[in-house]
Formats: structure tokens, C-alpha cells, sequence
């Protein structure tokens, strides 16, 4: 995907200039993320993540440097947040709020083993009992409280019919008896960095976090990391639910409920994808790349229950 800004070396140097960073000896374009550009620079010492939010008012920006710093105020390991010289969580590029960070050294690998993603489970359980600050969206904004939207540039297509179909499935599972948290709602590989060993990982990229469902959080999760061919693979399933169950124990409930929030993350990340490329964002290219997690959605919720509940034992 195209950056929506393009740096050269003297606006890296100027931007760097505000966090007293000097000398930059290197820089290149990072891909990956839809609503921000991302440059890794390099000094001859350490390595930074330069992130112009395109998309962000200043005040959302600034809740997300926030929360950043209060993951690692709570010792959990994620991108740590560079101040500028006077203090300041985020500074300005061009009107667009602008975002330093330590880069996270490691890689992104599509096809994690058992053994990550066990590690995986364990961080969402102890990002799961970190206190939730108070301006965390409620929300979701691509959740099933938005799945309406699709009324308003698709209305009656075989997509809206397939989302509604989708709504009145999940509807009956959203309890407020269900526990709600501190969630990521997006944990898909490209946001997990695997230690240069081999042997941890870690979770980056809040930018979609807000206090929801814990539910949810484990069932995008699965979609993001537990599928192959379109649908759930149940040892990474199991895996995952292993390392998570080490830190909390599902209730009755959140595991009865877990196969219908599986099939509403992944209809949730559908939607924004048909929402954003066919829509908002159009690109030609791009639309159809729901379908992916359409077939995840379809194949997860057509599963047998019985089938489903093998990778909570």
C-alpha cells in the first residue's frame, strides 16, 4: 500500500530533531497499516518507528500514546513511547499528529508455532487484567453496534444480507454478564513480533484497543492467528487457549459463548474491509478482499459445536 506521506531525509531529520534524536543514519518506509504511514530510523545506536497518523485527530492520537505508556507502567511489553524535548507524547508533521517509538526488534512471520502462540495467550490474559482507562472507546467502530452502515452504500446486497444473517446469530450472545476489559480487537500476525531467538513474542499496534468483550479479544484472535485454509485450526486454537487460561479461567459462560464471538470478529473484520475498500477508501484492487474472512466467518459458525469445543480441553 501506497504511503499517504512521503519523507525524504531532511523532514526525517527535522521531525527527529524534535526528540532531541540528532543524525539519523538511515531511514526506509515500513509496510503494513492501513490509516498511518510508518518509517523505521536508524541511528547509529538505537532504532525508532516514525508514525504519522493520517487518520487521527490529535486528541486520539494522544490517548494512544497514552495507553502505551500505561501498558508499560503495568510492565507489559509492547512499542515504548519516545516524549519529544519538552515533554510532549506526540508531535506535529504537516497538521498530522506524529508518533515515535522504540522499534521492537524481531520478525513478523505469518505461520506461528505452538509454542508462540501459547505466549501469545499468556500476554492477552495479563493484558486482560490491566485496568482500562477510563478514555477507551465502549465500542468498537467497526463492531456489530456499525454493521447498519452497510445500509447505506449496499443496501440490500448479497453483503448486507449475509451481515444481518450474521447479527442474528451473534445478538443472543451479547450479555452483560460476559466480562469486559482491556482488549488489542486486532491481533493478527503482521501486529506480533517474534524475538530474534525465536523463543517470546510480543504484541504490538493498539490502535484499535478499547474495553469490550475479553470474549472478542480471544475470537479475533483465533480468526488472526488460529486459521489455515479459511477455517480454525484447532491445535492453534488449543494452543492459544492454553497460554490464555494461564493467567484467566474462562467462565461457563465466555466458553459457551466463544465458537458465536469467533464467527462475530471475524464478520466484524469483514465488514471493515467492505466498508473501507469498497467504499470509503475504494480501491479496485481491494474488493474483494473480505472474502477471505467472510469464508472464516461461515466455515467457523457452520462448525459442529462439539468440533468447536475440542480446543477448550
Amino acid at each position: 500500500m501506497l504511503p499517504y506521506s512521503v519523507l525524504n531525509l531532511k523532514d526525517i531529520v527535522v521531525i527527529c530533531q524534535e526528540y532531541g534524536i540528532q543524525k539519523p543514519k538511515s531511514f526506509s518506509l515500513l509496510t503494513g497499516g492501513s490509516e498511518n504511514t510508518n518509517y523505521l530510523i536508524a541511528t547509529s545506536e538505537e532504532k525508532f518507528v516514525l508514525t504519522i497518523c493520517e487518520q487521527k485527530t490529535e486528541q486520539s492520537a494522544r490517548e494512544l500514546a497514552f495507553l502505551l505508556e500505561h501498558l508499560k507502567a503495568n510492565e507489559f511489553k509492547s512499542s515504548k513511547l519516545i516524549r519529544t524535548k519538552n515533554n510532549a507524547p506526540i508531535s506535529r508533521w504537516k497538521g498530522k499528529p506524529v508518533m515515535l517509538k522504540m522499534y521492537l526488534e524481531g520478525s513478523i512471520t505469518k505461520t506461528l508455532p505452538a509454542h508462540i502462540l501459547e505466549t501469545i495467550g499468556v500476554h492477552m490474559g495479563r493484558l486482560h487484567q490491566i485496568k482500562a482507562p477510563d478514555y477507551l472507546p465502549k465500542e468498537l467502530n467497526y463492531g456489530i453496534a456499525s454493521f447498519d452502515e452497510v445500509e447505506h452504500y449496499a443496501s440490500g446486497s448479497p453483503f448486507s444480507l449475509w451481515l444481518n444473517e450474521i447479527q442474528n446469530y451473534v445478538q443472543p450472545f451479547l450479555s452483560e454478564n460476559l466480562p469486559k476489559s482491556l482488549i488489542h480487537s486486532d491481533i493478527f500476525y503482521s501486529n506480533v513480533v517474534v524475538s530474534v531467538d525465536g523463543k517470546s513474542a510480543s504484541i504490538m499496534d493498539f490502535e484499535e484497543a478499547a474495553y469490550y468483550y475479553r470474549i472478542f479479544d480471544l475470537g479475533m484472535t483465533l480468526v488472526g492467528l488460529g486459521c489455515e485454509a479459511q477455517t480454525l485450526h484447532l491445535g492453534k486454537a488449543k494452543a492459544l487457549l492454553k497460554g490464555y487460561q494461564k493467567e484467566i479461567v474462562l467462565s461457563a459462560l465466555e466458553k459457551c459463548s466463544l465458537q458465536a464471538f469467533t464467527v462475530y470478529a471475524a464478520a466484524a473484520m469483514t465488514f471493515w474491509r467492505h466498508r473501507n475498500f469498497n467504499h470509503i477508501n475504494r480501491n479496485p484492487k481491494m474488493l474483494d478482499h473480505y472474502l477471505e474472512l467472510k469464508f472464516v466467518a461461515d466455515n467457523v459458525m457452520h462448525m459442529p459445536t462439539q468440533d468447536f469445543a475440542e480446543i477448550l480441553n
